[in-house]
């Protein structure tokens, strides 16, 4: 059983440990939470910001889990003491120094990962005891220190009181102490290069010094490459090619900069974790800060805490639990459903941690795809694109959701943009055109650029594109060759059809497929491929076809309705005059729809099977006796043969006008069964000749409300 002190801190910390820790506890591991305070409230209220029964705490515990911590100037500190402690000399020092200084935290761990994918993964680990944050920093110089700067010539025209200078303290035994840690972190995670981000070309002298002992080091690591780089290339690369990065080390300075960097790589401080690990213990964060004017809002993300807490088992040698929290934060960041204001959604910290959970009890999380399609002949208008619907629905019908569909022109850079945006966003991506062997057709450098794959050759490929053209009695030409070429590594897909094999690229979080154009070619090669993919859940999805109503008139009504379970459902409205279509989408495994959905929509209802008025009218038993219509009649055309007698009597009142087609259409439908009348009533606006399907279709409906009535 390992124990953890559990310090929750300020602002949104108690927030978000409050949500997040009863989700650990129920996975039932072999740990021990134990609360203890820090933070603001305890300076305010005691003057210290870490109490002596949280040192006694720490000193009886494994580890740490902090929440965050609010920490302010000298004089608020002072100004927000009780008043009982102002005046007494008290000075406020943060927590997190504290923690660091008294438990020799040396190693700060920023674990930079695509959280949404696997394309990359990394960790920046800063140096906290030393470098320019040290502390020895100076404003009014001491004779010893003036002596070193006065040769400056803004030094010399300022004067010794009028300069500051700051000491970047490095040490041979703080160094080699940061360089093992980080080749051992290295190895336990399976990176293969460690990185030295410094200054090397103007700090000659320390970064000299820090080059030699990493080269004297990394001898006893010979698994991982070692580098020193300056730390302005560091920060490019981390955001142009962040792949290419396993460990990077730097001192306090350059590793506070480059880890918040990191952070933003991830895609912002609510995904990020840390820890601080010494020689005297250690303490996990999540990295977003207490954020006081969030607190009690509810917005706070929790997915940097689960994070953290997948970082602390880590630490405590339980890599299982620590993979299922981070696979599971994976999966609801990358399907942005229940997702926080910072990663685009409205999720409330309490669902998004729901989320979170389900995950992590295995339920269904949806398939997504995206389907790009390559022309400039579809971007002119020229060629239709049929091929993204149909492979839409293709998708579709093995449970993958299609989260976006894109056309771009036969140009490197765009096919290559488009593809490199979707990698790690979707499941799959099918590009579509682009395959054959002219200057124009692109899309195979295009992939292989974003798959970060070079183009190789394939014989099989080939020697099936010679054949093709030889059976036709056509000439092979030499640039046939070029529609044999792959990005290495990928499975082929023939086609039976055409001369343009495809091809499937598998990476860690994506598939792509990449696919001919011609429809007849393309189809059949989606259709086959695709049904070799993992199939996704389907997810239920139940329509109501309604009539006599805009989506205006009912989204508010309709999102009250579905507020309770808001986070788990999509709604669509489809206009398909004069019907509006009103899908409600839901995990198979999710919560049932509230029964005040049915309330809203049952009464404007024409069907929940797609049929229109005049086809479910068609389905019901009736003998048809009288059909008088002043208007629309001519587009009634449904007469039943058994059954009770049916008689319809239309009628319209056109409230005017300023010309034929204006104002308001009031249709009256008289309809009897059994000899009972009922009459209904609809008004709607006059714009246009369709009006008349509009007058049937609600005469349809009209009739199957009164014989739905009259079995009753």
């Amino acid at each position: 059983m390992k124990t953890i002190a559990v310090l929750p801190g300020d602002g949104i910390g108690p927030e978000v440990v409050d949500t997040v820790l009863p989700v650990i506890d129920r996975m039932g591991l072999p740990l021990e939470f134990r609360f203890g305070e820090v933070g603001w409230t305890s300076w305010c209220e005691h003057g210290d910001a870490v109490p002596p029964r949280t040192w006694k705490l720490l000193d009886e515990t494994d580890t740490c889990l902090l929440g965050a911590i609010t920490s302010k100037p000298v004089r608020e500190a002072e100004a927000e003491l009780a008043e009982h402690l102002r005046g007494t000399g008290l000075s406020y020092v943060s927590p997190v120094v504290q923690l660091r200084q008294r438990l020799s935290l040396y190693a700060n761990v920023r674990p930079v990962a695509d959280v949404r994918a696997d394309r990359f993964a990394f960790s920046v680990i800063r140096e906290n005891t030393e470098g320019l944050y040290a502390g020895l920093d100076f404003h009014g110089l001491t004779p010893a220190l003036w002596d070193v700067v006065k040769e400056h010539p803004n030094a010399a025209a300022s004067g010794p009181e009028a300069t500051s200078a700051t000491l970047r303290l490095q040490t041979r035994f703080g160094v080699d102490r940061l360089l093992r840690f980080g080749f051992e972190h290295a190895r336990a995670n399976g990176y293969r290069r460690l990185t030295l981000a410094d200054k090397p070309n103007v700090l000659r002298a320390s970064s000299n010094a820090l080059r030699g002992r990493l080269e004297l080091i990394a001898a006893e690591y010979p698994d991982v490459e070692p580098e020193i780089l300056n730390v302005d290339a560091v920060a490019l690369w981390m955001v142009r090619r962040p792949e290419r990065f396993g460990v990077v080390i730097a001192e306090n300075m350059f590793g506070d900069i480059l880890s918040d960097l990191g952070a933003g790589v991830m895609g912002g401080l609510g995904l990020a974790p840390s820890g601080n690990i010494g020689e005297h213990g250690s303490y996990f964060e999540p990295v977003h800060g207490s954020a006081p004017a969030m607190a009690g809002q509810h917005k706070a993300n929790p997915m940097a805490l689960f994070l953290t807490v997948s970082l602390l088992l880590r630490h405590l040698e339980l890599p299982p639990p620590a993979e299922q929290i981070r696979a599971a934060v994976r999966a609801v960041a990358r399907a942005r459903r229940a997702v926080t204001y910072d990663l685009g959604g409205t999720a409330t910290t309490e669902v998004a941690t729901a989320a979170v959970e389900s995950a992590l009890a295995g339920g269904s999380v949806t398939k997504q795809a995206s389907v790009i399609a390559v022309g400039d002949e579809l971007l002119s208008g020229k060629v239709s694109d049929t091929n993204s619907t149909a492979v839409s629905r293709i998708l579709d019908a093995a449970g993958y959701q299609v989260r976006s569909r894109a056309t771009v022109g036969d140009t490197l850079a765009d096919i290559q943009d488009s593809v490199r945006s979707r990698i790690g966003a979707d499941d799959v991506i099918v590009v579509l055109g682009g395959l054959g062997p002219t200057s124009d057709d692109v899309t195979r450098d295009a992939v292989a650029s974003a798959c970060d794959r070079p183009l190789a050759h394939d014989e099989t490929a080939w020697q099936a594109v010679c054949r093709r053209l030889e059976s036709f009695g056509l000439t092979v030409h030499e640039d046939n060759r070029r529609q044999a070429l792959f990005p290495a590594g990928s499975r082929l897909l023939p086609n039976e059809n055409g001369s343009a094999w495809g091809a499937r690229v598998d990476l860690p979080g994506t598939t792509v497929l990449m696919l001919p154009g011609p429809p007849k070619e393309c189809l059949p090669m989606a259709e086959a491929a695709v049904a070799e993919l993992p199939a996704g859940p389907r997810p239920e999805a139940t329509t109501w076809r309604l009539l006599g109503v805009i989506e205006g008139d009912i989204a508010a009504d309709v999102d009250a309705a579905l507020a309770p379970i808001a986070d788990h459902v999509r709604v669509s409205y489809l206009w398909n005059y004069p019907y509006v279509d009103v899908t409600v989408t839901r995990p198979a495994d999710g919560p049932e729809l509230p029964a005040d959905v049915e309330h809203v929509l049952g009464r404007h209802t024409v069907s929940r099977s797609g049929r229109d008025a005049l086809a479910e009218l068609a389905t019901k038993s009736f003998k048809m006796s009288t059909v008088d219509m002043e208007f629309g009649g001519d587009r009634f055309q449904v007469n039943g043969t058994s059954g009770p007698e049916l008689a319809i009597r239309g009628r319209s009142a056109w409230s005017g006008g300023p010309t034929e087609y204006s104002g308001t259409l009031t249709l009256t439908a008289e309809v009897t069964v059994h000899g009972t009348t009922r009459t209904f009533e609809l008004a709607v606006p006059k714009r246009g000749p369709e009006v008349a399907d509009y007058a049937a279709a609600f005469y349809a409906w009209s009739a199957v409300r009164a014989l739905d009535e009259g079995e009753q």
